[in-house]
């Protein structure tokens, strides 16, 4: 009876040890390449060194070619923050009057995590917050619960005027304005 609870035990163990490791790295799940998001990310990405040239006005942007299972969607991979490498000169994200609301003052990064309220991509908040996502990236963010999800927001260091929203659920994020 002991060796078959010791066996049991041992075989719990391992189970658990593997599908923890599992959980950890992410997207690590077989051929098909399957994309788990995973906790949010420690920081922001890094400013763009090396931009790689704006889509087009209106192109579809794909970002999963290498990587099938993975969305077609801004999302983060493991550190790597995919679809952040245009860099500061990318029309698409230009704003006239950056900060013309204020700054967010919330918190950033993953010990500031918070909770949809309401709205949706044109005015959303959580808390006494209220921010817009950026036209380029509306069409990332339709599977979004604009009353539970839970985001995490990040400085956009290359963009003046726009912060990063990641959704925890979704492991997506898009650009965004605080309105105040």
């Amino acid at each position: 009876m002991k060796a078959t609870k010791l066996f049991f035990l041992t075989f719990l163990t391992a189970a658990v040890a593997v599908t923890g490791f599992a959980q950890e790295h992410g997207h690590e799940g077989g051929e098909q390449g399957h994309f788990t998001p995973s906790k949010a990310p420690a920081r922001g990405p890094a400013p763009t060194r090396n931009p790689r040239p704006a889509p087009a006005q209106g192109a579809p942007q794909h970002f999963n070619e290498q990587h099938p299972g993975h969305p077609d969607a801004p999302h983060v991979d493991g550190n790597k923050w995919v679809g952040h490498d245009t860099g500061k000169n990318d029309p698409r994200y230009h704003l006239d009057h950056p900060w013309e609301h204020g700054h967010f003052n919330g918190g950033f990064g993953p010990s500031h995590v918070w909770h949809l309220a309401g709205g949706g991509p044109d005015r959303f908040h959580f808390g006494n917050f209220y921010f817009a996502v950026a036209g380029p990236d509306l069409a990332y963010c339709n599977g979004w619960n604009w009353d539970g999800d839970d985001i995490v927001v990040y400085e956009d260091p290359d963009h003046p005027g726009y912060y990063l929203a990641y959704n925890t659920r979704l492991g997506i994020y898009v650009h965004v304005m605080y309105l105040g």
